[in-house]
């Protein structure tokens, strides 16, 4: 597989904003509310904007029912890791604030080769 580099910086572009909206509202709506729902609540905004831009900017390919259907799939698949890792770091003691951060970091990866199949394999 040849390395696409500026898909690779597309896709750090958008996971940045995607990641910066998921962590603001989570942020915002904890304050209100239990912080598994807050974190669930940012991941569902986040994952609206990061359907749109992936398909146009990331992998700049049209949205589809197959790739929407692919893409929710993957972050199903995306979400319960995050579940797992944030409830994980939150029972061993880490802070509500920066155990998300912790999350990013080892799922963001693994996000985007689910993600690039999608875009990449599917119509």
């Amino acid at each position: 597989m040849k390395i696409n580099w500026k898909e690779i910086i597309r896709f750090g572009i958008v996971g940045v904003i995607a990641t910066a909206i998921h962590y603001g509202v989570y942020l915002l709506c904890r304050l209100f509310i239990n912080v598994n729902i807050a974190y669930t609540i940012g991941w569902v905004v986040s994952l609206c904007c990061n359907f749109y831009l992936s398909s146009r900017f990331t992998f700049r390919r049209d949205m589809s029912m197959y790739r929407a259907g692919g893409f929710i799939g993957s972050h199903i698949v995306n979400y319960l890791m995050h579940m797992g890792l944030f409830n994980l770091f939150l029972w061993l003691g880490l802070s509500p604030i920066y155990a998300p951060l912790l999350v990013y970091c080892i799922v963001i990866p693994i996000n985007y080769l689910l993600v690039r199949f999608v875009f990449t394999r599917l119509p």
